[in-house]
């Protein structure tokens, strides 16, 4: 091992801290997905249109972006430990009011109210853990990150079997009795960092600029087929350049510093955790179009081959910590990128030559595979690069950059997809519209392992 590195020792108390915080995040992100399974449901019971009935689950997405930029402000205002505390009070006790809900606007009100409270959740969690490993996160990171990529896969399920005995209440109502034992478990747990507060005023400018700008690239993305859609990304792209002006003027009163991005570890990071973000939703995005409506895959059938691709996230997870101490930030996320990337080679290969069952499965389980294996490291660079005060500010700026990668890739790719398939062009085989739309999404892996060598070699010692 480098002598730059700490010893093995992990500090006192931290798996506690940790469960908390998988707790927290695991919860949010199981909220975003299961209601979907209920919709049909909604229809019926609450005597609403389904074009009213989908924002329980997009008003519940866009709340969670609205919240988000104020999370640095927060915990310099009342402390990590208060602002995890009172979103998770809030998030149980909305949870109780949409099971509570008379009719479809009250539901979709008390899921906003929801979505607010849990999109500081997975912020916080990464925060509080990310000050108490030090550079020890990689070894105690998958703990966290675990539950919530497992989270949207369960969420159906778990709807699932509750709608197949009772009604869809109970899927908020299950919400209580895990939240109330999380809260006990937080109380007990989470340490004091009052000690840490650091008050500073609200940017309140830089507020009402970023938060609908975030709302408007999330509502532009999944309304790109529509009017609206377009509209919005155009407004989305205006107010997040009004922010940076904005932004650059303020310094460190900024609602968001941007002089964190001076550092050349910490902006590595960022945009590794954009385009991570991007490559992966884009691909979940692409690959169930390809197996259905040019391979005829049935839907079901599409759910299976893809189970790869979670195996191979699954299968590297556990193994951040060894994996970093063994090979270093640099090395590890570079050859995890170049293995993503050679899935996603193949996968074009594959959408010109014809469906190979054991091929693809080669090819989602390296893309899991590598995927697994940069999203751990790079964030542990970017936290590791900013001084101890300043880490809630950088959690705050890395999952805003994340969480705008998935949309912003995902809308390229999709674009590019229907521009091929369009009336112009449909001389061309749908083999060869895939393959390129594949090769695109190959070419901005490319980027990611750019990306991943501007990282650290090694978590500097703190």
């Amino acid at each position: 091992m480098p002598q730059s590195q700490e010893p093995a020792r992990l500090p006192a108390g931290i798996w506690k801290i940790v469960s908390v915080a998988a707790i927290g995040s695991f919860m949010s992100q199981l909220d975003a997905t299961i209601v979907n399974v209920s919709l049909p449901d909604l229809v019926t019971t609450l005597h609403a249109p389904f074009s009213v009935i989908q924002w329980v689950v997009s008003g519940y997405l866009l709340a969670l972006a609205l919240t988000l930029p104020l999370s640095g402000w927060l915990v310099g205002r009342i402390g990590g430990r208060a602002v995890y505390l009172g979103c998770f009070g809030a998030f149980t006790i909305t949870s109780g009011l949409c099971a509570l809900a008379w009719s479809a606007s009250s539901l979709i009100t008390f899921r906003l109210l929801q979505g607010m409270a849990g999109g500081l959740l997975a912020p916080m969690a990464q925060m509080m853990v990310a000050r108490a490993a030090g550079s020890h996160l990689p070894k105690v990171a998958s703990a966290v990150t675990m539950p919530v990529l497992l989270a949207p896969l369960l969420g159906p399920v778990v709807a699932g079997a509750i709608l197949s005995v009772a009604s869809w209440r109970w899927i908020f109502l299950l919400n209580l009795p895990f939240g109330l034992l999380a809260l006990v478990l937080a109380v007990l747990f989470l340490p004091d960092d009052r000690a840490e507060v650091r008050p500073r005023s609200l940017d309140m400018t830089g507020l009402a600029l970023l938060a609908p700008a975030l709302i408007f690239l999330l509502y532009g993305t999944d309304h790109a087929g529509q009017l609206l859609g377009p509209i919005s990304l155009c407004g989305a792209l205006l107010l997040f350049v009004a922010y940076f002006r904005w932004a650059q003027r303020k310094g460190d009163s900024a609602l968001i510093d941007l002089r964190l991005f001076h550092t050349p570890a910490f902006s590595a990071a960022a945009m590794t955790m954009f385009l991570l973000n991007g490559v992966t939703f884009a691909g979940q995005m692409l690959l169930p179009v390809w197996l259905i409506h040019a391979c005829g895959v049935s839907s079901d059938r599409t759910g299976l081959f893809m189970l790869p691709l979670g195996l191979g996230m699954m299968c590297t997870y556990p193994l951040m910590g060894h994996l970093t101490d063994r090979f270093g930030i640099r090395r590890l996320t570079s050859c995890g990128a170049l293995c993503a990337c050679v899935g996603s080679l193949l996968l074009a290969v594959l959408a010109y030559t014809g469906l190979n069952v054991g091929i693809l499965a080669i090819a989602l389980f390296l893309r899991g595979a590598g995927i697994g294996t940069v999203g751990i490291p790079a964030m542990s660079a970017g936290y590791a690069s900013v001084a101890r005060p300043d880490i809630p500010m950088a959690t705050t700026a890395l999952n805003i950059v994340q969480r705008m990668g998935g949309p912003t890739i995902t809308t390229l790719c999709a674009t590019f997809l229907g521009w091929r398939l369009s009336a112009a062009v449909v001389s061309h085989p749908v083999s060869t519209i895939f393959t390129e739309t594949f090769g695109l999404l190959c070419a901005i892996h490319g980027l990611l392992l750019i990306a991943t060598l501007w990282l650290p070699s090694w978590l500097p010692k703190k």
